[in-house]
């Protein structure tokens, strides 16, 4: 009995209801053969966990990194806004590349050796970014890190969900998320501690990626390869022996023949041959799954998360922070919000759901974003005013601005002023330096050695007394943020689709992640440029509003199921959550006799094959 009630999860009828008899994972039943839920999870899979999380710790590390050096690298390679974007969005563009590949290497070499590969790559950009004697260079460093981030960050997510019981699957996949923001974090960290250095602080910033990448590499070498990858290519006395491993000796009979079983339908369901993507496509369930998940990583983005943390020391700056190592210092506040915040997520993703997480996520993030919004858009209406009009030798369209908010906006502009603690005065808009941000091209902002103690030099900010509205609304949207849309899209995304559709699922909803990340790395500087800053984090608040409505009406419940059973919540209309009725699972129980249950809870069946009870309970899946 237990065999057939594991073989296979319910089919949806034609008339759209689903089966009732669910899948026995997600009931309590005493007969020995079913998966036990109660069981303990072993200490090995938590350092599965923890090794395969330090992919997500690069992640975190490389993509944070970046906030604190390029106040660095602009001074010292005098780095456009323009390279400046380059920089960062050319990492996250070989991510898109390489995550959209890494569907393909996933199915054809396994997650353990795509893991191994990705860490590799790591250390091998880790060492072109210390080294790297230029822009050009570093450019190149930056890509090389890239391809390895994106390969991590759809192989990680895929590997420890595959590993995971399912009672703690949200939990242990949210750990990548956790180390992530842990990677940030620590990058931040490093950034304020190197600032300090006179000269060259920047490659020690990018190049101390190389030792967790080595740990990642060699501890992979002794650690199993996903059972459920295994199977589904025909090892099947190997994928035995690993998920004994995984499992700590315990008896893995019943579950490793739930998910033989329920691979060989998935492949006889979803036609086998022919590329998996128009598969994917054509098959009703996996094409509503795949939108989902494309979603949920689109709208992580668009809600701005890495213009806070890729730009999060230059934001500050822009609000009116003047020095670089406080404004550095100020990030790692920022980071450190993000994973601590993040713990809350690790907490609450088996307790409230994925579904709830991630609703009141967004909802704080759009309050937070409007925030920040309101702190630039003060800052604008107070903006001190040009007072001097100095007459240089060169030709500019600076002495044009009539306030410093303008006189920002403008990359090729200045703010001269004096500052005596209480009021700004003998404010002028120069042109900058060209070799030098530091400094103006020419007057009394030209040559920093001989400014007095009142005397400043603003570039890419102004003066103001609303600094602190700007960093409560950075730390709010962290601590929004990082419990629920930081690590739902990734989690969900491991386990909404089928074991043939997972790996190029998962590639697909990652590339778009990436792609999105892109987009708004590279285009944030000149979004501010054109929209203002208050502007640009106007429009981040319009784009949350739209994520909510996606995932108040598209996302389903996950928590608790089996991956085998998941598909069920995509046979129903697509975004039918809050629009219909919700879609319901319905699962009957099963009970031996002798079980401790009265008759006035469950009705008595008479069977030769021992059921003396059943009973029908219905779980809302909206």
């Amino acid at each position: 009995m237990g065999n057939l009630m594991g073989s296979r999860r319910p089919k949806a009828r034609d008339d759209g209801e689903q089966s009732l008899i669910g899948h026995p994972s997600r009931d309590s039943a005493t007969g020995g053969d079913l998966l036990d839920q109660d069981a303990p999870t072993t200490g090995f899979v938590y350092l599965l966990s923890f090794f395969s999380a330090l992919g997500g710790f690069l992640f975190g590390y490389d993509t944070g990194v970046v906030s604190g050096a390029m106040l660095l690298l602009k001074k010292e390679m005098n780095l456009s806004n323009l390279w400046q974007e380059l920089l960062v969005s050319s990492t996250v563009g070989a991510a898109a590349l390489s995550s959209l590949g890494g569907g393909s290497l996933n199915g054809w070499l396994g997650r353990r050796i795509c893991i191994i590969l990705a860490s590799f790559i790591f250390t091998v950009g880790g060492i072109v970014l210390s080294i790297a004697p230029d822009k050009e260079v570093l450019l190149v460093g930056r890509i090389i890190v890239g391809f390895g981030i994106g390969i991590a960050s759809m192989t990680v997510p895929v590997y420890i969900a595959e590993v995971s019981p399912p009672q703690q699957r949200g939990q242990l996949v949210t750990i990548n998320s956790l180390f992530i923001t842990g990677g940030q974090l620590i990058a931040s960290v490093i950034d304020g501690a190197f600032s300090y250095m006179s000269h060259d602080g920047w490659r020690y910033m990018l190049g101390l990626s190389i030792i967790p990448a080595a740990l990642q590499f060699i501890g992979f070498f002794f650690l199993p390869e996903s059972p459920r990858w295994l199977i589904q290519k025909g090892r099947s006395q190997e994928a035995r022996e690993a998920l004994s491993r995984i499992r700590g000796g315990q008896s893995i009979d019943s579950e490793y023949d739930t998910i033989k079983t329920s691979i060989e339908e998935e492949e006889k369901e979803a036609g086998g041959g022919g590329l998996v993507i128009l598969r994917i496509l054509r098959h009703g369930p996996t094409r509503r799954a795949l939108i989902v998940g494309c979603g949920l990583q689109m709208f992580q983005q668009l809600s701005g998360i890495n213009t806070v943390m890729y730009y999060s020391a230059t934001i500050l700056q822009m609000a009116g922070v003047r020095d670089d190592k406080l404004a550095i210092w100020l990030a790692a506040a920022t980071s450190a919000t993000n994973f601590v915040f993040t713990f809350v997520g690790v907490w609450l993703v088996e307790r409230v759901g994925r579904r709830k997480l991630t609703l009141g996520s967004l909802i704080g993030t759009g309050l937070s974003l409007a925030l920040l919004a309101v702190g630039f858009l003060l800052s604008a209406m107070n903006s001190p005013p040009v007072t001097l009009h100095p007459v240089g030798s060169q030709n500019s369209t600076c002495n044009l601005y009539s306030t410093c908010e303008f006189c920002m906006l403008d990359p090729a502009c200045g703010f001269c002023y004096r500052d005596n603690g209480t009021t700004v005065y003998n404010a002028s808009c120069v042109p900058v330096n060209q070799k030098s941000t530091d400094h103006a091209s020419w007057g009394r902002c030209s040559n920093q050695t001989e400014a007095t103690d009142s005397l400043f030099w603003a570039y890419n900010y102004c003066p103001t007394a609303y600094s602190w509205i700007v960093l409560m609304g950075l730390l709010l949207y962290l601590a929004c943020f990082a419990p629920g849309m930081g690590p739902m899209p990734w989690t969900v995304n491991s386990e909404i689709y089928p074991l043939w559709a997972r790996s190029t699922g998962n590639a697909c909803s990652a590339g778009v992640n990436w792609i999105f990340n892109v987009l708004v790395s590279l285009t944030f500087l000149h979004v501010a440029e054109f929209l203002t800053y208050y502007g640009a984090f106007f429009m981040y608040t319009g784009l949350v509003v739209l994520a909510l409505l996606f995932v108040q009406g598209c996302l389903p419940e996950t928590q608790g199921l089996q991956l085998e059973e998941i598909e069920n919540l995509f046979t129903g209309q697509l975004c039918s959550c809050g629009v219909s009725s919700p879609s319901v699972n319905r699962h009957i129980h099963y009970i031996r006799r002798g079980s401790e249950f009265s008759p006035a809870q469950y009705g008595a069946v008479d069977s030769d094959n021992a059921i003396a009870y059943i009973t029908v309970s219905t779980v809302s899946r909206c």
